[in-house]
């Protein structure tokens, strides 16, 4: 179960005329370790979908839809297949493709999905296609064949670019598995994050977290808080005073940024300095958001995850791992 709760609210910009509130998902889960288990969800549509014509989120959808129970007409991937996302703007952007169909999921800053949009796609060389409407967000089409390793999508006259694997990609639901239990393991961890909401609305925060129930965040000339246990300190600014208010729960640290994992795949393989990794992919139907990763293929630590969610652009940056490090209650005179 997450447990969502406002990390900070920064001025940005000119004047301080924008403001952004960073959303930190976090889940409380006893024990030194979540399962297994609890890291994956089943990649199956949602009741009534899976065949028939281009209706609703709610109704049938052709090539059907993971299941998000919690947002019903959410414009999710077909299961199965390869995912993809980016931000767009203000705009969450993603694209699930397999053989035979290509989808298009498109949110609102507000998290409702877009309708109404010109949207086309263009298989490497290829003609553009336009995509037709299958529910709030949701636009696809039935390309020929497998597609290309590039994909063009094109909202209105904006063009964003998918490299896709070679397909069919291999499955990395075990991989992503194991990764949950290495991060859930580990006694503490460092990270930095670029979190955005729109071009213009960007914060950075470094995380130190110490297993099981402490965590810091410093967001660079705004806030910060501490966190151990049963208490949270927090201050406004830099040179702001610390105040103290109860934490319930305890939070879980440290711990992965997903719940569910359908749809994952290998993306395939790169290096993060010196570390071979894996290059992930999966959709999360609890949040809903889309997720990339850099996973260790020696340690099977998360090196590097990219999310995309409504509003919600992170990118994240992860060590050193179980470093000899400690949270203290800040002074508060």
């Amino acid at each position: 179960m997450y447990l969502r709760f406002a990390a900070a609210v920064a001025a940005l910009g000119a004047a301080a005329a924008a403001v952004v509130v960073a959303v930190l998902l976090l889940r409380s889960v006893p024990g030194p370790a979540a399962s297994t288990a609890a890291s994956t969800a089943p990649a199956a549509p949602a009741p009534g979908t899976g065949g028939g014509g281009n209706r609703s989120g709610r109704g049938t959808v052709e090539g059907g839809r993971i299941a998000t129970p919690d947002f019903p007409g959410f414009p999710s991937p077909p299961p199965g297949a390869v995912v993809l996302a980016q931000e767009a703007g203000t705009r969450a952007l993603a694209l699930a493709v397999e053989p035979g169909l290509a989808r298009v999921s498109i949110l609102r800053l507000s998290g409702e999905g877009q309708s109404g949009l010109d949207v086309s796609l263009r298989f490497g060389q290829r003609e553009p296609v336009s995509a037709d409407p299958c529910g709030p967000g949701c636009y696809q089409v039935r390309p020929k064949g497998l597609p290309p390793s590039l994909v063009t999508v094109r909202i209105g006259r904006t063009p964003y670019r998918f490299d896709l694997p070679k397909l069919p990609a291999p499955g990395a639901t075990a991989i992503v598995a194991r990764a949950a239990d290495t991060w859930n393991s580990l006694r503490t961890l460092v990270w930095r994050e670029r979190l955005a909401s729109s071009p213009s609305d960007v914060l950075v925060t470094e995380y130190r977290a110490v297993a099981p129930h402490s965590l810091s965040y410093t967001i660079e000339g705004a806030s910060a808080a501490v966190i151990i246990g049963g208490t949270r300190w927090d201050r406004p600014s830099p040179t702001g005073r610390w105040a103290s208010s109860p934490q319930n729960p305890p939070l879980r640290q440290p711990q992965p940024f997903w719940h569910g994992v359908t749809a994952a795949h290998i993306l395939g393989t790169a290096r993060v300095g010196s570390h071979a990794v894996w290059r992930v992919s999966f959709f999360d139907p609890s949040t809903p958001s889309w997720f990339e990763a850099s996973i260790d293929k020696k340690t099977y630590r998360t090196l590097t995850l990219d999310m995309i969610a409504a509003a919600h652009f992170m990118h994240h940056v992860y060590g050193p791992f179980d470093a000899p490090i400690e949270l203290h209650p800040p002074a508060t005179t």
